[in-house]
């Protein structure tokens, strides 16, 4: 049963354009080759103030994207998400109707 979830991540701000569009193509590729779909446009907010800094960094790149998987897939986007170097915050909540 698939479940619609958000996922709102923060990338370093560091990163060029290229290997931003390159983390989040592979963020999203972990979703769809565990069997998840991506509802709709990956919204990259671009770089934005943070409200208090995070390892002594005051901006991060901001990226939204909504998808539909089961809870076993959302897990595993969660975890890759922890394990990458270049994911400062994540924030993965589930939308209800």
């Amino acid at each position: 049963m698939a479940i619609d979830y958000e996922v709102t991540y923060i990338l370093k701000p560091s990163l060029e354009e290229a290997d931003i569009d390159s983390r989040v193509a592979t963020l999203a590729g972990v979703l769809t080759n565990n069997g998840g779909e991506i509802v709709g446009e990956i919204e990259k907010m671009g770089k934005r103030r943070l409200a208090y800094e995070i390892d002594d960094t005051r901006e991060g790149f901001y990226v939204v994207m909504k998808f539909k998987s089961d809870a076993a897939q959302a897990k595993e986007l969660e975890r890759q998400m922890r394990l990458s170097e270049d994911v400062m915050r994540a924030l993965l909540i589930r939308l209800d109707d």
